[in-house]
């Protein structure tokens, strides 16, 4: 994956994100990792040395509060972010690119899942016409493969719909849009799989 801030644009960013009020160092880190949706989440060892040269440019100031150092942008760097607003904006409209990109990833995880659960469904079915065509005539026969295919199927539905929902929640918790066009290809895809399904059974 590129890199989210190409060069000196985490500066400038970092420097946007004091001028909405003062922060600490892992406020600061809190939301860069939350307005990239999580695609960055940067460490300490990347933001304290930046905060630095921002405070020894003067355009930081820091104070001890407690257990905390706070950082406070100076006139200087306010100055210094309206002078850039250009930049600035096109340094949000990469963040958002970043974002769609997680949206588009997410889209392509749930088709794929669908395909696979209905390619494995097709198989399952052949596998079980072809099994009873071989096997000896007992009624309870067919019956007990059955209970057992059903078993199979309820794992499968179940192992997936555990895997969607952790994906969707940690793309949320990490603070990832979730845009309704997502919603809307989940649904779209689990009703298709749901009438293919209703198709293989009716034979």
């Amino acid at each position: 994956m590129s890199p989210v801030f190409s060069h000196g644009d985490l500066r400038l960013y970092l420097l946007s994100l004091l001028d909405e009020g003062p922060r600490h160092g892992y406020d600061i880190m809190t939301a860069l990792s939350d307005r990239t949706g999580g695609t960055y989440t940067p460490s300490a060892g990347t933001i304290y040395p930046r905060l630095a040269k921002l405070e020894e440019e003067g355009l930081v100031t820091k104070t001890v509060d407690g257990r905390k150092t706070v950082y406070e942008i100076t006139d200087a760097g306010r100055a210094e972010v309206a002078s850039r607003s250009g930049d600035l904006e096109g340094i949000e409209a990469g963040l958002t690119d970043s974002i769609r990109l997680i949206a588009d990833e997410v889209r392509g995880s749930v088709r794929d899942a669908m395909k696979s659960l209905r390619a494995d469904l097709a198989a399952a079915s052949r596998e079980e016409h072809a099994n009873a065509a071989q096997s000896r005539p007992d009624e309870e026969s067919p019956r007990v493969a059955s209970r057992e295919q059903l078993a199979r199927a309820d794992a499968a539905v179940s192992e997936f719909r555990a895997r969607v929902r952790a994906d969707l929640r940690t793309f949320v918790a990490r603070g990832g849009v979730l845009e309704a066009s997502v919603v809307d290809s989940l649904t779209g895809a689990l009703d298709a799989a749901g009438h293919e399904l209703t198709r293989v059974l009716r034979g």
